[in-house]
């Protein structure tokens, strides 16, 4: 990679960036996981970040490009894969991409330029969304969109409407395909962030349409410059679901979209959390929902989650030893569900950054996750299926026909104040029945998911469609993955 310094503005070309051929990621084509074009199992784990929070602030005019390399290098180097990332992050008035609407910002420009090579340089692969649509919807006088300032847009509820606004879209996408799409250090295109009827005059009817627009016309750039294409999704605020059930048709079956994500939060549980249980069991149970909203299989995973209500409209911050294992048990609940990896957590802390503990967490996961074969896993969740011999336990797991991933949480046992699984709590011995499996021979990997480490190995034999499996004595929680020997 090439020494990145302060000097002056690259000019602002519309072609590919040279760099280095850090292999592409697919959707494996006989499973709804994701492997990279050389066949090898990738699994996004990873978080939501943003250019003007403090691990990536340095990236700006390049005030402290060594900080972030080192901060790339940490995360590389703990097993995240994955980067959530907005174009243009805009709760404040310096960092949009374009000023006026089509006039690219040399500075921003920049700023991705040095991101996606140190990805690049990292192994790390980016998830990006062209709009910060919470910020831009809240700060919409202030946007170079907005008509008043010269831009395409005359109302925030025209945003998916406005032919000029479509305009406006595909012209950033093409940009930025023009640019970055070239490097693999790109994972996805989440074409729009959190689409809302509130985008569409109060409607859903239009969402189907728009994916297919600009989902398309960014299709016929990536071929026209490369020969191939980057997977594309479009978020949704998961609760607008239950409002507007009709959208499932578009987010979890709509053609375009090569894998479907949603933003899991929850009132009672999730944003504002009592316990690090609760949250767990939401997390199984919407990822269950979500794939039984996919006919034909598609990878889907969480791509946003976090205590959303505790940390913007109570203020406060969740005690560092709670907010860990509330992570843990979240990532474990969303993998051992059938999603893929873990979810993505907005930091929703002060400062708006992951803790240790949490970084410590996805390396467990990522260890994890070489234990199965993703590129074959056609998964089911299998939440209420397994059975289990104590009521101590909530269950959650899938699988197919060779392999599994199931996990057990400990519900019987956190402290009333803390909230947290209880410290030496009395280990409980199980018997653990798995469905579905064809006759023959298991290995079971049993894996310490705080201490990111395998406890070791159990053999089985499956008959008559389950494989019965003795576990040891399990004091809080325990992952299995079960591969046919």
């Amino acid at each position: 990679m090439q020494q990145l310094t302060a000097e002056k503005v690259p000019a602002l070309k519309s072609q590919p960036l040279k760099i280095s051929s850090l292999p592409w990621i697919q959707v494996a084509p006989d499973a709804p996981y994701f492997i990279t074009e050389e066949g090898q199992n990738w699994t996004p784990i990873g978080q939501n970040d943003a250019i003007t929070w403090p691990d990536f602030a340095g990236l700006f005019r390049r005030k402290n490009l060594a900080a972030v390399e080192g901060h790339l290098a940490w995360l590389a180097s703990h097993g995240v894969t994955c980067l959530r990332f907005m174009l243009e992050y805009c709760q404040t008035e310096n960092r949009y991409l374009e000023r006026p609407v089509g006039q690219f910002q040399p500075n921003m420009v920049r700023l991705w330029d040095d991101l996606f090579a140190l990805c690049e340089q990292y192994g790390l692969r980016v998830l990006l969304t062209p709009y910060d649509t919470f910020w831009m919807w809240i700060r919409w006088h202030k946007h170079p969109y907005n008509q008043a300032n010269g831009g395409p847009c005359d109302a925030r509820n025209r945003w998916l409407l406005s032919p000029a606004m479509l305009d406006a879209i595909k012209n950033r996408l093409t940009f930025a395909a023009e640019r970055w799409g070239g490097s693999g250090a790109l994972f996805a295109w989440d074409l729009w962030n959190e689409i809302h009827p509130a985008h569409a005059g109060d409607r859903t009817e239009a969402f189907y349409d728009f994916i297919q627009e600009i989902g398309s016309h960014l299709r016929t750039v990536e071929m026209q410059c490369y020969g191939r294409t980057h997977p594309q999704t479009v978020s949704l605020f998961g609760p607008v679901l239950r409002d507007h059930p009709a959208v499932a048709d578009v987010i979890f079956r709509h053609p375009q979209l090569d894998f479907a994500s949603t933003h899991f939060y929850d009132a009672a549980t999730i944003d504002n959390p009592k316990d690090t249980i609760g949250s767990a069991i939401c997390t199984g149970a919407l990822v269950r929902e979500a794939l039984e909203h996919l006919y034909v299989p598609k990878p889907f995973f969480d791509s946003e989650h976090g205590p959303i209500h505790a940390f913007k409209d109570r203020r406060r911050t969740l005690p560092e030893p709670f907010d860990d294992e509330y992570f843990r048990h979240i990532q474990w609940a969303h993998l051992a569900s059938g999603g893929a990896g873990g979810g993505m957590r907005w930091p929703n802390r002060h400062p708006h950054v992951l803790t240790h503990g949490m970084r410590a967490a996805q390396r467990s996961l990522a260890g994890f996750t070489k234990l199965i074969d993703w590129s074959q896993f056609r998964r089911r969740n299998l939440n209420h299926e397994v059975q289990l011999s104590t009521p101590a336990f909530a269950t959650f797991a899938c699988g197919d026909a060779e392999q599994a991933v199931v996990w057990l949480l400990r519900q019987d046992s956190t402290t009333k104040r803390a909230g947290t699984i209880m410290k030496n709590v009395k280990p409980v011995a199980a018997q653990l029945t798995v469905p579905g499996l064809q006759e023959g021979s298991y290995t079971i990997y049993l894996w310490d998911t705080l201490a990111g480490n395998e406890l070791g190995q159990l053999h089985s034999q499956a008959t008559d469609g389950n494989l019965i499996i003795d576990l040891p004595l399990i004091s809080a929680d325990l992952a299995l993955a079960i591969v046919k020997a």
